[in-house]
């Protein structure tokens, strides 16, 4: 076994292999960029190398410096994680020529998938079914367009070179073909520095199953069944569940040992997955083979028990893998979800910021959370933006998709959008739960999983407000704590009338309205010292009227009653990046949060800035403009395309706030622009 190895990546999946090398007693080196210097996974690790600035290219994409690093720490094997080097072949020939052990397949079996297009030739000769398509070095854009039209429509354009949906685009017909080409083309050489494209037969109701894949030096190779990773957006995975739901034994092992002649026919050692597309009917076509470890591997682990990372580093040392074909089994079912940092409303818009309040399923709740960030952590637009994976296990899948459910509701994050409802509202649904999944699933369900944002009800203005009066009797504790005169009525804060009881308002905005909230309180509870940090009143809101009462815990969590009803309640204070200050609501029985917008109306600066209507068009993150949709003097209508971005290797399409004329691209194609630049001045229609 290694005394000592690199991890050259970060996050989970660096943390991931952090912990499995400690509990073989391998040291650990982590490198960081820039952006990096306080991870988790630096924190963690023995020992840490500084490589480089924050974008990828100038630092986890330098091979030089990672093997630098490698030599002058003493490590003897560099683990790639996934992404990055991970499928880089020359990456892996570096290695061995430093004298280093790369912890993944040899270069040889990179090379042959790392073009999916050579991959396809290699798969028609293993007899390996391949999906209808073209897989050519012409890429001449008219050859491409009649490939297109032989195939027939839809069709797929892909990426040849990478995965993870960049480069890849569903075209519907030939007269959207040629954009759809360009825009695949541009992304693909922005992620992978190669615009070479296939095309391919676009199955209308497909399945993405996968084959987890492993090889030896000693020439064994084998496959610990199958995953299904259908729920994606925007061709990424986010969901994903061992076993496939409906596969058959039959099928399965079809499957498995087509993966296993796919693994053998390049060589392949080392953990790999070998991605097939099925249709209705149960046929499957060979999609490509990803040469590493990937992140959907832990449903693997929990229904085979097996420590794939351990795996890895056993056979990167000469040894043969620890069972046999014959000594796996299935037991249970395991779901995993990616908690993105993202806005689904916004097509799911990476969204950047600081992690300023994180709470993740508790070890006891019977789920596995595999993440590189912490609390006050930020995200960056340098990298994916992944919060953390959260994985469950249960003796059968509805078992497990009800483990699911509870963990998604314990999960809590303030500082960036998140996909948690999302997720929330997929794992509820009576389609997922039947197992009825496909690549398009979020797109056909998305008035239930993607419904339109609904005004805040009662009980969420409610908590919001409780919260807010309960932080104003935590506050006057602590100044008539502090003060010379802790009893002086000074520091009341009942809302005191003379020969009436007290009363307050507090105003949210929640999106486009305002609502005032009128607490009277009851004479006599509120205000002594044993009732600093409890409250309890009567609340009026619109036509509603109900007798409510909360009290603070320690941990900032709070039991409030609601008429006839008790809930437990979390209300997190969070000074928003335009200065604003937010309340969000977690209460039982709803996950995700809900967002007020707390409205002081002292701060006239901020009243109007709510208020002001919008006259333009602004970057949601630092990018690189790609393309204007539109030109000076245009009409365009809300909704339209206007600006293409390009932020975190993708192109996210821009669109307008509302009818109007555009006065000024304040910008050009190819030119960098920071978060929040105004990127257009619209005119607004009367």
């Amino acid at each position: 076994m290694f005394s000592k190895i690199l991890i050259a990546n970060r996050g989970e999946i660096a943390c991931r292999v952090i912990k499995t090398a400690r509990r073989l007693g391998v040291r650990t080196v982590a490198v960081y960029s820039d952006a990096d210097r306080d991870a988790r996974h630096v924190a963690m690790a023995d020992e840490a190398v500084h490589i480089g600035p924050s974008p990828a290219r100038e630092s986890y994409l330098v091979a030089d410096r990672l093997i630098a690093a490698a030599q002058a720490t003493g490590a003897e094997g560099i683990h790639p994680g996934y992404g990055f080097l991970s499928e880089n072949a020359g990456f892996a020939d570096a290695c061995a020529a430093a004298g280093i052990v790369f912890i993944g397949p040899p270069p040889s079996a990179i090379r042959a998938m790392g073009s999916k297009s050579e991959a396809k030739k290699l798969m028609e000769a293993a007899k390996v079914p391949l999906v209808p398509g073209y897989h050519g070095d012409d890429q001449s854009p008219e050859l491409l367009a009649r490939e297109a039209d032989r195939i027939g429509y839809p069709v797929l354009i892909k990426a040849s070179a990478g995965g993870g949906g960049k480069g890849m685009r569903v075209v519907e017909s030939a007269a959207k073909f040629a954009e759809a080409l360009a825009g695949a083309k541009r992304e693909a050489k922005a992620a992978f520095a190669d615009d070479h494209v296939l095309v391919e037969k676009y199955l209308t109701r497909p399945r993405h199953i996968e084959v987890q894949v492993f090889g030896d030096t000693h020439g064994h190779c084998l496959y610990l069944f199958e995953r299904d990773c259908s729920i994606q957006r925007r061709h990424q995975k986010v969901i994903e569940e061992a076993p496939a739901p409906g596969m058959t034994v039959e099928r399965r092992k079809a499957m498995g040992e087509a993966a296993v002649a796919a693994a053998r026919a390049i060589g392949y050692v080392g953990a790999g997955t070998v991605e097939f597309i099925a249709d209705e009917s149960g046929d499957f076509y060979f999609m490509e083979m990803n040469t590493r470890l990937q992140v959907e591997h832990p449903v693997t682990e929990m229904i085979t028990g097996q420590d794939l990372v351990e795996w890895q580093l056993r056979v990167a040392c000469g040894e043969a893998m620890p069972l046999t074909q014959d000594q796996l089994a299935i037991d249970g079912h395991a779901f995993e979800v990616r908690l993105y940092a993202e806005d689904p409303s916004r097509n799911f818009l990476p969204s950047v910021g600081t992690l300023k309040h994180l709470a993740l399923p508790r070890r006891g709740s019977g789920a596995r959370v595999d993440t590189g960030v912490r609390q006050g952590d930020a995200v960056t637009p340098y990298y994916d933006p992944m919060i953390a994976k959260i994985i469950v296990h249960g003796p059968d899948r509805a078992a497990a998709l009800r483990r699911l459910q509870r963990a998604l509701a314990e999960t809590e994050v303030v500082g960036v959008r998140t996909n948690t409802a999302l997720l929330a509202r997929i794992a509820a649904h009576p389609a997922f739960a039947a197992g009825e999944v496909d690549t398009g699933f979020i797109e056909r369900h998305k008035a239930v999983v993607l419904p339109k944002a609904e005004a805040a009800d009662t009980r969420v203005l409610a908590l919001a407000t409780l919260a807010r009066l309960l932080e104003w009797r935590r506050d006057a504790a602590d100044r008539a704590a502090a003060s010379a005169e802790p009893t002086s009525p000074w520091h009341s804060v009942d809302g005191w009338r003379l020969n009436g009881a007290g009363r307050d308002e507090v105003r949210w905005k929640d999106a486009e309205r305002d609502v005032p909230v009128m607490v009277h309180y009851r004479r006599g509870a509120a205000g002594s010292a044993a009732g600093a940090y409890a409250v309890d009143c009567r609340i009026e809101i619109g036509n509603a009227v109900l007798d409510a009462g909360a009290t603070l815990a320690r941990d900032g969590s709070f039991r409030a009653t609601l008429g006839e009803a008790v809930t437990s309640a979390r209300v997190v204070r969070n000074v928003a990046n335009d200065g604003g200050v937010d309340y969000v609501v977690f209460a039982d029985g709803s996950v995700g949060g809900r967002t007020l917008r707390l409205v002081d109306p002292r701060d006239v600066s901020a009243a109007e800035a709510a208020g002001a209507p919008g006259g333009g068009l602004k970057a949601p993150m630092p990018g690189k403009i790609i393309d204007f949709k539109v030109k000076a003097g245009e009409s365009v209508s809300r909704g339209q395309p206007v600006v293409v971005l390009e932020a975190m290797k993708m192109e996210h399409t821009l669109v307008a706030p509302s009818d109007g004329t555009v006065k000024r691209l304040l910008y050009a194609p190819g030119d960098q622009v920071p978060d929040g630049a105004d990127l257009v001045e619209f005119e607004a229609a009367e």
